[in-house]
């Protein structure tokens, strides 16, 4: 018996058949088209067609990756064992390199990064990876880049983003940095009182030339004992202060009687 196909079934068919191959790219999406196995060219973004059977399209994302690295144990260049981690953004700029030159761009990029990291991290000093971050962060980002070019990737950034350090040298640290602080707040301290000695120095030669002022600020300091201290305190008072009361009593013969007291 002859098999009988209605026209409008074969319609159906062959319109199945055509639309079948439209596909749709997003803005951040591009396609490469392999047609019997060779490359035609990335495609995309918006509606674009592929020849059902004959092509095989891969889709390509071009947005920013972000990818933690796991802490890695690293030991620096003054034998120092540590663990790093740190995050790595990159993103696709050939497509095509992406799709045929590697076979996951993400776990290749994934795994190299954790490779440079310990291997930049491990010819650099403890002092080095706690102060120069930024320094190091920018060669690791130059090697990155310098090895995914051929992959098609573009790396845009690498941050470390925590260093652990074994207890033992964290307690080393807060030791040098508290003697640190001690040995600044001593510094501190032995300038106040270099300047105040000067003050001192310059109120002590103004005073010398002044006796009474002298006399003045000695009356000051035990007006302010006695208002602050009940407890009995003894001053020595000097002897200038009552020689007007000598003179005065002694009345005409105060030279021989100043004489005989010892002033």
């Amino acid at each position: 018996m002859d098999l009988i196909i209605s026209p409008t079934l074969a319609v159906v068919v062959v319109l199945v058949i055509v639309f079948s191959g439209l596909r749709i790219l997003q803005e951040y999406e591009r396609g490469v088209v392999f047609r019997l196995g060779r490359v035609i060219g990335p495609k995309g973004p918006g509606l674009i067609y592929v020849i059902p059977v004959v092509d095989r399209l891969v889709r390509v994302s071009l947005r920013t990756v972000t990818t933690d690295v796991p802490p890695q144990d690293v030991v620096t260049k003054d034998n120092v064992s540590i663990k790093v981690n740190a995050v790595i953004l990159f993103h696709v700029v050939d497509p095509i390199k992406a799709t045929i030159n590697v076979e996951s761009y993400l776990e290749s990029t994934y795994q190299y990064a954790q490779t440079t990291l310990r291997s930049v991290l491990g010819s650099a000093e403890l002092d080095q990876v706690l102060s120069e971050r930024e320094e190091l962060n920018k060669k690791i980002q130059s090697i990155l880049d310098l090895h995914t070019e051929p992959w098609g990737i573009k790396v845009t950034a690498v941050e470390i983003k925590q260093v652990d350090l074994p207890k033992e040298m964290q307690r080393a640290m807060a030791q040098q940095a508290e003697a640190e602080r001690q040995r600044r707040a001593k510094v501190i301290i032995a300038q106040g009182e270099a300047q105040a000695a000067e003050k001192l120095v310059e109120a002590a030669q103004k005073m010398s030339g002044h006796p009474a002022a002298l006399q003045l600020r000695f009356l000051q300091t035990l007006h302010e004992v006695a208002s602050e201290n009940n407890s009995t305190t003894i001053f020595p008072v000097p002897i200038d202060l009552f020689r007007p009361f000598i003179e005065k009593f002694y009345g005409d013969a105060p030279a021989k009687k100043n004489r005989e007291v010892s002033i």
